[in-house]
C-alpha cells in the first residue's frame, strides 16, 4: 500500500454502475468518503466484503459518510452485482486500473488487493487497512474513524 494516513488522496474520475461519471472530490465537498477496493464482483470474499458495507450503509450516511467501492470489473458487471445484492452505495469501474495503481491497492505489487481507506472532507486519508481476510474489519475499523472524523 503507497499512500498512507497523512496523505492528500489523489482525485479521480470514474464511472459508477450506471455509466454516471464520479469525481472524488466532488464527494468529498458534501461528506467524507470511505473509499474500498476490492478485487472483483461476485466473488466470495468481494461479495461478503460488500453486503457487510450494505448491512452497515445506514450506520455510515447516519454518521456523514459515503461509501465507495472500486474495482477493475466492468459498468454493466457492476449494474448487475449492485442488483443482484441491493447493494445501495456507489461501485466505481476502474478499468485500465488507474486509480487502483495511484492508490498501491494492490498485494504485492500485482494482485488486485481489498484496501479501504476513510477519507476526510479536506481530502486527507484519515485510516487506511489492507487485508484480503478479516472482511468484517474493513467496515467496524472504517466506520469506528468515520465517526470520530464527524463527532
Amino acid at each position: 500500500m503507497s499512500l498512507q494516513v497523512g496523505d492528500k488522496a489523489p482525485d479521480f474520475t470514474l464511472p459508477d454502475q450506471s455509466g454516471t461519471p464520479v469525481t472524488l472530490s466532488a464527494k468529498l465537498a458534501e461528506k467524507v468518503v470511505v473509499l474500498y477496493f476490492y478485487p472483483k464482483d461476485n466473488t466470495r470474499g468481494c461479495t461478503a466484503e460488500a453486503c457487510s458495507f450494505r448491512d452497515s450503509y445506514e450506520s455510515f450516511t447516519d454518521a456523514g459518510a459515503e461509501v465507495i467501492g472500486v474495482s477493475s470489473d466492468s459498468v454493466e458487471s457492476h449494474e448487475k452485482f449492485a442488483g443482484r445484492h441491493d447493494l445501495p452505495f456507489v461501485l466505481l469501474s476502474d478499468k485500465a486500473r488507474t486509480v487502483r495503481k495511484q492508490y498501491g491497492a494492490t498485494t504485492l505489487g500485482v494482485v488486485p488487493g481489498r484496501i479501504t481507506f476513510v477519507i476526510d472532507r479536506d481530502g486527507v486519508i484519515r485510516h487506511a487497512f489492507s487485508a484480503m481476510g478479516s472482511i468484517g474489519a474493513h467496515v467496524d475499523d472504517a466506520l469506528a474513524v468515520v465517526k470520530q472524523l464527524t463527532a
